[in-house]
């Protein structure tokens, strides 16, 4: 929203790289209800993931311009929001022009991020970058995931800074060889594509075992990080949902896998037939296997946690901050109660091991305080 301009447009966003359109399942709002920035606003569903939208901004919900089950393409209109002093005149002109870019398909595209390769070692690592600000932000995924899994919160952060999502070696797009699987090789694949791309300074951000390998890449390099945000991380505390894991690694069908990732989430709703089909789809491609049993020798050690990166920990310099679902049951919240007093600990309420799809504005809200500072 520009300074001269009132009114706050809700648009769909962009939540894939993929993603075309989406559409409104739910709206939790009504016309009239007054909103603060991050409130949820519908439940809309896409190709990949279904999610709650948030409110960009703070007013008054002045109209909803998309039905329920609409198919809307991204950066459609789907609500306006306003002060509650703006006049019906203002809002209904809006509404109309957002209507008709609706009905004619007359919406502009919306970029996603822009996509490449480094190479590593001799390893390729893919990443998705999105936004131009000063400050640069890399999200890194856990085992299993992907750069996708971060779109939630990397559409937000890039209002602020330059935000990077990488595959991890084994995963997504990148090369499916880990080497020996450690968290130092993994840490090296992180520290070779700051290198790669001219990375000073860096917020870093890491989900479960991408947590323990961006708390490895601040212990080697200290200087460079500017913040460390973990999300339930891999590492600390001796809790860990072995069977997940194994059961993760082990699945060669949809039926097989389908059960395992309802662990993932508080509400298994979030687990469609589609985040199903990509992931058999990925762990079908050759060398994933391989990637996979290797780095559970990282992850477990029998039924225990494989990984202590409470020494690691001890290195960094930067201001450490966690961000834990209450529900998770493959890395329990428990295990936050072996971070140190210096590490500030945010519990989410309703969101499990992938707080960062279920609760993102959680995640966006703990980077973009230290982006502020």
């Amino acid at each position: 929203m520009s300074t001269e301009d009132p009114i706050t447009k809700v648009t769909m966003p962009k939540w894939s790289l993929s993603m075309t359109s989406g559409k409104v399942t739910d709206w939790i709002v009504a016309e009239g209800d007054e909103v603060a920035e991050g409130d949820e606003l519908a439940d809309v569903d896409t190709d990949k993931i279904a999610g709650a939208l948030e409110a960009p901004g703070p007013g008054v919900v002045r109209r909803i311009i998309a039905g329920v089950n609409e198919d809307i393409p991204v950066g459609g209109t789907i609500a306006l929001i306003a002060p509650a002093d703006v006049p019906e005149e203002l809002i209904d002109e809006a509404a109309r022009a957002a209507r008709e870019q609706l009905d004619t398909g007359a919406v502009e595209e919306v970029p996603g991020p822009v996509t490449g390769v480094v190479r590593v070692d001799g390893r390729a690592i893919s990443f998705a970058t999105l936004g131009e600000g000063e400050q640069t932000v890399l999200l890194v995924h856990g085992y299993g995931g992907d750069k996708n899994s971060w779109l939630f919160v990397q559409e937000p952060l890039s209002a602020q800074a330059t935000v990077h999502a990488i595959d991890l070696p084994g995963h997504g797009e990148s090369a499916k060889d880990v080497g020996d699987g450690s968290l130092d090789t993994l840490a090296g694949a992180v520290l070779g594509f700051l290198q790669q791309q001219g990375i000073g300074q860096v917020h870093l951000v890491g989900q479960s075992l991408g947590g323990a390998v961006v708390t490895a890449v601040a212990a080697r390099e200290p200087g460079k990080v500017a913040s460390l945000t973990l999300v339930a991380p891999a590492g600390f505390g001796d809790a860990i949902d072995a069977g997940y894991l194994r059961g993760f690694a082990s699945a060669t069908s949809r039926r097989e896998l389908k059960p395992v990732l309802t662990k993932l989430f508080a509400d298994p709703a979030q687990v469609t037939r589609q985040l199903t089909d990509d992931l058999m789809k990925y762990k079908r491609l050759d060398g994933v296997q391989q990637a996979l049993d290797t780095l559970l020798g990282t992850l477990l050690d029998g039924d225990r946690p494989g990984t202590d990166a409470s020494d690691l920990l001890d290195q960094v310099r930067a201001p450490v901050q966690v961000v834990w679902g209450r529900a998770d049951q493959v890395l329990p919240v428990g295990n936050a109660d072996a971070l140190p007093n210096s590490a500030r600990v945010s519990y989410v309420d309703d969101a499990g091991h992938m707080v960062h799809m279920e609760k993102p504005s959680a995640v966006v809200d703990a980077v973009a305080k230290k982006l502020e500072e």
